[in-house]
């Protein structure tokens, strides 16, 4: 997954994470595998939670915590 920064400094940079990503597990741990931008050459990780998911349609709504070194 990558994710997109729209606004501030980081506007325009983006921070790509790879792993399981289970919808129904409770914290779920993904790495930082790379970036563009401001967050070229990122490693580290990113937690994820489920704050709300609708089982008839898969929406969800996931809050991440991300944990980034870079250069």
């Amino acid at each position: 997954m990558n994710l997109v920064f729209l606004e501030g400094r980081y506007n325009g940079s983006t921070v790509a994470l790879m792993g399981r990503n289970r919808i129904a597990a409770g914290i779920r741990e993904t790495a930082v595998v790379g970036g563009t931008g401001v967050f070229r050459f990122a490693t580290g990780y990113a937690t994820a939670r489920t704050q709300r998911f609708n089982q008839t349609s898969g929406d969800a709504v996931a809050e991440y915590n991300l944990y980034v070194l870079h250069y």
